[in-house]
Parts: structure tokens; C-alpha cells; sequence
């Protein structure tokens, strides 16, 4: 070692990534997290496809997730909630609400993973068509969208079933149809939650719903090439800012 060491120099902390799961592009996604978290020389970053390694997650400071259709074992669930009403914090991105089924009648919520949906404080029913949608400010003194204004996404617009009492940061109005889901009408018109904080024990969770992404090669389900690269806010600098804010927060690792 030659040098001094500066006394206020940042600790090393390890955070735990989760990317995986359909009908997103994960390569890209998992690509753009770890550049923008490598900002940061003292995160150490664990990455894996879902949430089998309990220990693991146990062991990090915090955690981030983008996954879709990736529901976590009765034991996952468990340690998952364990994880943040211990204290931990949570960042949990886009699809990680969804688990859904492809049925006859169109595409369903499972119901296989209550505490999971209990622990993120919603769970993904439908979304329409991709197009623009405005998103407005609901707290505009939070430290997370401070000094951003309302702005337009072009992203899935997620319609979900709340699991808890949230406090709402961002969110959208919606009323119409989401076809080839079977929840297809939306009559309500109720503000529709982006980004809010989910206190769970002595934890939180902060759920962001915008990033959808998509390859040619990510929609296996539908075709064998998709022939539209969707990016949906991650061209958006709102979204950016607010992310890269997102990021900061969790990797704070505690409750302030």
C-alpha cells in the first residue's frame, strides 16, 4: 500500500442484482444497470436471474430487481420479505410485479406468490397498447423527482392491484382497454401508481413501473422474430434522472 488513505473515504458495500425472466430484453436492461451503478468505485455488485440464492441476498446491503414472470420460491418470498422488514432497502423495477399466465381467455395474474405481491406493495393485472402517456408529479418536494417536471413516457403502461397503502411519488391516469388481457376494461379513472415507496417492517421498497424493453429476440411467446427494438423510457432523460436518483437511494442501504 503507498499513500495515505483519506479518513472519509466511502465503505464498500455490496447490493444484489436480480435480472430475468420474458418477454424483455434482460441483456440490455442488466447492461445499463451495471454501467450506471459503477459510478460508484465502492458498490460491489452480485448478479443473478432470480431469487434462488437467499443467502446471498441475505449477505447484500440492498437490492435491485427487473424481472418478469420470475415468481421466487415459498422460501424466497419468505427471505425476500425478511430481507427488507429487517431494514433493507429494495429497488424494484418495470415487471418485477408481474407473474402472469397465458390462458384462453387472455393473460391473467397468478396467484402463487402472495407475500411477494405483499412485500412490493402491488402486483401487475394488464397495460394497453404502448404509446405516450403523461406523468405527473405528486410529490414534487420528494428528493427522488425534486426539481423534475411532469414529462411524457412512451413505455407499458401498467395497470395493477395495490397490495398495500404506498406513498405515491409519480403516476398517470388511464381508462380504456387492454386487449388480449382478461382484465380488458378500465373504467375507473384513478390516478395510476409510477413510482412510490412501500414501507414494509423497518424497510422499504421503491417501485419504479416505467423501463419496459425489447429485442427482436425477446417475444419467443408471440414470434420468433420481433420485428419492432422497443426502448420505452429509457430514452426519456426524465426517466434517466429519476433512475439514477433510484439508484443512489438504495444503495444508501438503510432507512434515513
Amino acid at each position: 500500500m503507498s499513500g495515505p488513505v483519506p479518513a472519509d473515504y466511502p465503505k464498500r458495500k455490496v447490493g444484489y442484482l436480480v435480472v430475468g425472466g420474458e418477454g424483455h430484453d434482460m441483456d440490455y436492461v442488466r447492461l445499463e444497470l451495471l454501467q450506471m451503478l459503477a459510478c460508484h468505485a465502492h458498490l460491489r455488485i452480485v448478479v443473478a436471474a432470480n431469487y434462488e440464492d437467499m443467502e446471498g441476498i441475505e449477505k447484500a446491503e440492498f437490492l435491485i430487481s427487473y424481472t418478469s414472470n420470475v415468481a421466487p420460491s415459498p422460501a424466497a418470498e419468505e427471505a425476500l420479505h425478511a430481507f427488507v422488514s429487517g431494514g433493507k432497502r429494495w429497488l424494484a423495477l418495470h415487471a418485477t410485479n408481474a407473474l402472469y399466465k397465458f390462458t384462453p381467455e387472455g393473460v391473467g395474474p397468478r396467484q402463487d406468490a402472495p407475500l411477494f405481491m405483499a412485500t412490493l406493495g402491488s402486483q401487475f393485472v394488464a397495460h394497453p397498447p404502448i404509446k405516450p402517456f403523461r406523468v405527473e408529479i405528486d410529490d414534487a418536494d420528494h428528493p427522488l423527482v425534486c426539481g423534475i417536471a411532469a414529462f411524457e413516457a412512451r413505455d407499458e403502461l401498467y395497470l395493477s392491484r395495490m397490495t398495500g397503502a404506498p406513498h405515491v411519488i409519480l403516476s398517470t391516469r388511464f381508462t380504456g382497454e387492454a386487449p388480449g388481457f382478461i382484465d380488458r376494461e378500465w373504467t375507473d379513472d384513478t390516478p395510476r401508481p409510477i413510482l412510490y415507496l412501500h414501507e414494509v417492517g423497518m424497510g422499504e421498497v421503491l417501485f419504479f413501473a416505467l423501463g419496459h424493453a425489447r429485442g427482436h429476440y425477446d417475444a419467443p411467446h408471440r414470434t420468433p422474430y420481433y420485428p419492432n427494438v422497443e426502448r420505452g423510457s429509457w430514452d426519456v432523460p426524465e426517466y434517466r434522472e429519476i433512475l439514477r436518483r433510484s439508484l443512489d437511494w438504495v444503495s444508501a442501504s438503510h432507512r434515513q
